[in-house]
């Protein structure tokens, strides 16, 4: 219980998680992953819930969470067979959102962080909480909750600012704050 509290505190904590993987995720490793916001992979990565093949199954949030990241027949194949996917099937099937040499999998992770901590905070925090609410919600209340950050991110300072940073074609400077 400890472990699924632990990540569930990372799939919802307001700012982005970016996995960076080489080498193999499996079982606890893969769950990990999953309540990532996004995966970087090296293509030496593999990914699975190997459970089944000792008459066990994934218990971390696996059953939920792959079906949500992969569509439920190519999480089915790999729950009940537990065999891996390879880097390049993750990233063929939208697992994995960047593919590099192991070297790099982690300087583009980076990279791929920098590059949202230059958005407004406030917006890719709310952005975060309307993926999380539509990932198994009804499209109606997903679309509710949009709407409400929507609103609520409109009048914001950094709004405001990235709207007159684009008009006078200068790079914006967000605060963070309401």
């Amino acid at each position: 219980p400890r472990r699924v509290a632990a990540w569930n505190q990372i799939q919802t904590f307001p700012k982005p998680f970016i996995a960076a993987v080489n080498g193999i995720a499996l079982g606890a490793g893969n769950e990990l992953a999953m309540v990532c916001d996004f995966v970087v992979a090296g293509r030496n990565a593999q990914f699975g819930q190997p459970e089944v093949k000792t008459a066990g199954m994934a218990g971390d949030g696996g059953t939920q969470r792959l079906p949500r990241k992969l569509g439920p027949n190519l999480a089915s194949y790999m729950l009940m067979t537990g065999d891996p996917i390879d880097a390049e099937t993750a990233f063929r099937v939208g697992y994995v959102v960047a593919l590099c040499e192991p070297q790099d999998t982690l300087p583009r992770a980076i990279a791929i962080a920098e590059t949202i901590a230059s958005r407004g905070p406030l917006a890719v925090q709310a952005t975060k909480a309307c993926i999380n609410t539509a990932v198994g919600a009804t499209i109606e209340n997903g679309l509710a909750v949009e709407r409400m950050y929507v609103l609520l991110n409109h009048g914001t300072p950094d709004r405001l600012e990235g709207l007159a940073a684009f008009a006078e074609k200068r790079p914006p400077r967000f605060s963070g704050q309401r």
